[in-house]
């Protein structure tokens, strides 16, 4: 059992992970001030030094958390679905609510760009992407399709693609793209 103290602490960290995954897609990683994050978490500056050892310590760990969530997201679909063609439309179903503007959305491009000029980032949000991807490729890969590892690649790459994509010229018909993927995974 925690004191109350460390309870207030954890709700203040809490606090201000929730107004960094809040304040990157509103103003961008790069205004993000430490401030900034303060006040809109209710907190004075020096608690988000108290519990970080930096605002891009902060942005990174708020980012990595919401990323971690949507990979996470995928896992009852591969446990649930049988066919690599119903995990396409699985896969591609899950992101139909983003539509690329999205506070969401944006704070993952906001990171991909952010991450170009952050090592520690880039190789943390590439990490998560490889594990990802090594578990649908391992999905795929006791399903029998082919490259398994390529297609998966392939597979996450459309569904960033498509998200970006969304967000500067909205359009198209998912059912069409997921048609032509879902083909990605059933060619003989």
């Amino acid at each position: 059992m925690s004191s109350p103290a460390a309870a207030r602490g954890q709700e203040a960290r809490q606090r201000l992970l929730t107004a960094a995954a809040e304040l990157v897609p509103e103003r961008g990683w790069t205004a993000v001030s430490t401030r900034v994050l303060a006040e809109r978490a209710g907190v004075t500056s020096s608690v988000v030094h108290y519990h970080f050892p930096s605002l891009q310590a902060l942005l990174r760990e708020a980012v990595l958390d919401a990323m971690r969530e949507v990979l996470e997201s995928v896992g009852p679909a591969l446990a649930s679905t049988q066919n690599p063609a119903d995990l396409v439309t699985a896969l591609f179903g899950s992101v139909e609510p983003y539509t690329g503007v999205d506070p969401l959305s944006v704070l993952f491009v906001e990171a991909y760009l952010a991450a170009r000029r952050d090592d520690e980032l880039r190789d943390q949000i590439g990490g998560l992407l490889l594990a990802f991807r090594a578990q649908v490729s391992r999905w795929l890969a006791e399903r029998g399709v082919p490259e398994p590892d390529a297609t998966t690649e392939v597979l996450v790459a459309t569904i960033d693609g498509l998200l970006l994509h969304r967000g500067l010229a909205p359009g198209g018909d998912p059912a069409a793209v997921t048609a032509v993927l879902r083909g990605l995974v059933t060619q003989p």
